[in-house]
């Protein structure tokens, strides 16, 4: 039986399959990003939605995927529960972009995520403070293209040669590798050569959050 619950989690899997969230699902289907955002699927009385017929088509057609295959991903919610590890079952953390995450409002002064406006993408099974960002930019190329998505842990030590996100006091956000950081500043160095390295004072930054895996 295809339930409101089995129809959204497919579209869930999908997206996770074509290393995707679901936001970049819709974007690549055509259809308006929040399409399948959390948000809209309960009306405001908390009666369920269900995606339209339409919308299902086009992110099967979007991503090469037979309706066979998407009728396998739906009726995977038949596996018994008690053989599904939890590392499997996996989990959602928050995604943002660089153009949001630039702004005010979306991170505690911790660099924690906060406030409304993400989407989520779903990954194995980790702690909870971590989120995940979408890259914009080439600075980063050939390691992280734009659009490739990184997940952070605000949380983790970080050491000389991480694969960083930082965000100044500006609002501005980048992705780089930390080549060198002192009591007084922190030198951020970029992949691609056509960007030159960074250099800042302490108190010009806001916060750095290691990396921890990347879409490729």
């Amino acid at each position: 039986m295809f339930t409101h619950d089995r129809i959204w989690d497919a579209i869930d899997r999908l997206a996770a399959r074509n290393k995707l969230s679901s936001s970049g699902l819709a974007r690549r289907a055509g259809l308006d990003p929040t399409t399948f955002n959390k948000s809209k699927r309960l009306a405001a009385d908390g009666r369920p939605r269900w995606p339209s017929t339409e919308s299902i088509a086009k992110i099967i057609e979007a991503t090469g995927t037979s309706f066979t295959d998407f009728s396998a991903i739906l009726t995977q919610s038949d596996l018994n529960p008690a053989k599904i590890s939890p590392q499997s079952i996996g989990k959602s953390v928050p995604l943002l972009g660089f153009a949001e995450a630039g702004a005010g409002g979306f991170f505690d002064d911790g660099g924690f995520p906060v406030g409304q406006g993400w989407d989520e993408i779903h990954l194995p099974g980790y702690d909870e403070t971590l989120y995940a960002l979408e890259v914009s930019g080439q600075s980063m190329l050939p390691l992280y293209r734009d659009g490739d998505i990184v997940v952070v842990s605000p949380g983790a030590a970080v050491r000389r040669g991480d694969r960083v996100v930082v965000r100044t006091r500006d609002g501005e956000v980048m992705v780089k590798i930390l080549q060198r950081q002192t009591a007084k500043t922190i030198e951020l160095a970029s992949v691609n050569p056509e960007f030159p390295d960074r250099q800042f004072a302490v108190s010009e930054i806001d916060w750095i959050a290691r990396i921890l895996w990347a879409t490729q």
